[in-house]
């Protein structure tokens, strides 16, 4: 599946996002800011200012946000490039200004951040080294070259050498910093709106399969009594027709084409089981409709389930909801992609919990990504032995991540840990050596209620669309 299918997008496609019109009212609200600047600083403390040049520099912006309004659609969305050439004129924009009013003596200065913090945010790796590289060059280029903020009274105002350049040392760290700070963050969120994306496709996926099997299984049950009556009908019909072989091969006919119609249903019934008979069955048959389609992957996987150790009772009969189904599912997806030749899962219950435990005999979870299980593109470096046993596997984490958020949707608790430490040798080591992932829950989250298995089912309801 594309990559896009699953909302997971590059960065210059997330470059295409931003609007023109967001980028318009934030320069108008630089506008604003700079043309209030000069005010207050010609009037109120009477500063000797090159009031045409900065009128020219703020009167350029203007010309720019004008001609973007007029000439382009309100819904525009900027291109990568675009986006790029917008927030490099801010930045050489501010920084003129900043050099006609007195370079880094300017308290106004720290605003060549503002330009470098939206690039790390939108645009790609490369236009954010531009960016800021020009503006590090920019800053640096103030410390000996700007025009010097004059009083009326000609005397100069500048703050001491050692005060330039400790503003000139933290505006290039902060260049830096917040450059890299911003960056992490915005992947970070775009990386976890990606995966619930994901996460929320695979969900809608299962529901629709479980939809479209409830329908066939309503109607295969449903249509059950009318096919048998038909067969029945025809079957004494052809008995009374004996002797006239043509309306006897006629009601022969309806018979076959009515166990032909039984055995339709039957089959396609085999696809989804979400009819009101089947919201609920027992754990382990839950655990084994989920590790179905992996059972003839090569592996051996054994499926038990007893009583917790203390406990008692008999097997609980749980939600079959598809979240459950697809979460438990990838488990024991990954659980096969990694074990050598056998996977366990047990499941065991108490009072109180419902808990279900999948172990496979691989070489485990990487000691350094234990705690970071869960979280969404996780990559690890793969050795060649890795690709010659998984030549066709790329896993980013993903799968695990979508197990993760779709069972705690359920209200389970997921732990992840090695059955024992792969730095030991083979001899050392036991066979259920592999990966361990624990899911469990509440009992009263999944769990179906004694009170509703009392009463009688009723009638197959329609879906509600």
């Amino acid at each position: 599946m594309a990559q896009t299918d699953l909302g997971i997008f590059s960065e210059t496609q997330r470059s295409n996002w931003v609007r023109l019109r967001t980028m318009i009212l934030l320069r108008w609200f630089a506008i604003v800011g700079q043309l209030a600047a000069i005010t207050v600083a010609q009037h109120l403390y009477d500063l000797q200012l090159e009031l045409g040049l900065c009128y020219l520099a703020v009167g350029v912006s203007v010309v720019g946000n004008l001609v973007a309004i007029f000439v382009f659609p309100e819904n525009k969305r900027l291109s990568e490039t675009e986006n790029f050439l917008m927030v490099m004129f801010d930045l050489l924009q501010l920084c003129f200004l900043l050099y006609l009013t007195g370079g880094l003596n300017n308290p106004f200065s720290l605003l060549v951040l503002g330009p470098v913090t939206v690039s790390a945010a939108v645009l790609t790796l490369r236009s954010t080294v531009i960016l800021g590289m020009t503006a590090f060059a920019l800053v640096s280029a103030m410390v000996f070259f700007h025009l010097p903020l004059r009083t009326s009274d000609g005397v100069i105002l500048r703050i001491p050498d050692l005060f330039v350049f400790g503003q000139w040392t933290a505006i290039s760290i902060a260049i830096l910093f917040i450059s890299i700070y911003a960056r992490r963050i915005t992947r970070e969120m775009h990386s976890m709106s990606d995966a619930l994306s994901a996460t929320q496709m695979a969900l809608a996926r299962a529901q629709k399969l479980n939809d479209l099997g409830g329908v066939v299984a309503a109607a295969a049950h449903e249509l059950g009594t009318p096919l048998a009556t038909i067969k029945l009908t025809a079957a004494e019909l052809a008995e009374e027709l004996a002797d006239r072989p043509d309306l006897h091969d006629d009601a022969r006919l309806i018979r076959d084409q009515a166990d032909r119609c039984s055995a339709i249903l039957r089959s396609m019934g085999r696809t989804g089981k979400d009819d009101l008979h089947m919201r609920h069955a027992p754990l382990v048959e839950v655990i084994r409709e989920a590790a179905e389609p992996h059972q003839n992957r090569g592996k051996d996987i054994t499926i038990s389930g007893a009583p917790a150790p203390g406990g008692a009772g008999a097997q609980p009969q749980i939600l079959r909801r598809p979240e459950i189904i697809h979460g438990l599912r990838n488990l024991v997806q990954n659980a096969v992609d990694f074990a050598r030749a056998r996977i366990w899962i047990e499941a065991n219950w108490d009072d109180t919990s419902v808990s279900i435990r999948i172990i496979d005999d691989g070489q485990g979870f990487p000691p350094d990504l234990i705690g970071r299980i869960g979280d969404p593109f996780v990559r690890r470096r793969r050795t060649e032995s890795d690709r010659r046993v998984r030549p066709e596997y790329e896993g980013m984490g993903l799968g695990l991540f979508i197990a993760k958020t779709l069972l705690e949707r359920s209200g389970a608790v997921l732990s992840f840990a090695n059955g024992t430490d792969p730095a030991l040798s083979g001899a050392q080591q036991s066979e259920r050596r592999g990966a361990v992932v624990e899911v469990v829950w509440p009992r009263g989250a999944i769990v179906r209620d004694q009170r509703d298995a009392r009463g009688a089912l009723g009638e197959n309801r329609p879906l509600e669309i």
